[in-house]
């Protein structure tokens, strides 16, 4: 039984591995494109809702920062709270037309955000697991 409970821990570490390398690996693509093409277009979007055009940079924040922070394993909870953020402002400013309906293939409007926003939200309570720069220890990992 206790080599049972061994095994499993490690299958842990290595699904929270797998998860934090997804989302980040993913999210990396949207922040490396808002890095080449800019985010002059969010500045429409930020005003319209009254908020300050200066926001806009902080998706370079939540889609190239938090994301390396994910890979390494470092301030892991508070980087995943940091993109859950992202994916609720994308939501709300991109994306609130589509909530309630269906995409192309049947699927939700706003599937993708959500899961980058749930899987993001995961990562925070489950941690980084100890195939981490910080091997899982503190608060924040």
């Amino acid at each position: 039984m206790a080599s049972a409970v061994r095994m499993t821990t490690g299958w842990d570490d290595l699904g929270k591995l797998l998860l934090r390398f997804t989302v980040a690996g993913l999210l990396l693509f949207h922040g490396i494109s808002k890095m080449q093409n800019g985010i002059g277009w969010m500045a429409g979007l930020l005003r319209g809702h009254h908020l300050p055009v200066a926001l806009g940079y902080g998706v370079f924040v939540a889609e190239i920062v938090a994301p390396i922070l994910l890979i390494l394993g470092v301030l892991t909870r508070p980087a995943a709270l940091v993109i859950a953020f992202d994916m609720c402002m994308a939501i709300y400013l991109v994306q609130a037309n589509k909530i309630f309906t269906r995409n192309q293939g049947g699927g939700w409007g706003i599937e993708l955000e959500m899961v980058y926003l749930l899987a993001a939200i995961a990562i925070f309570f489950l941690g980084s697991g100890r195939y981490a720069v910080s091997r899982g220890d503190g608060r924040w990992t």
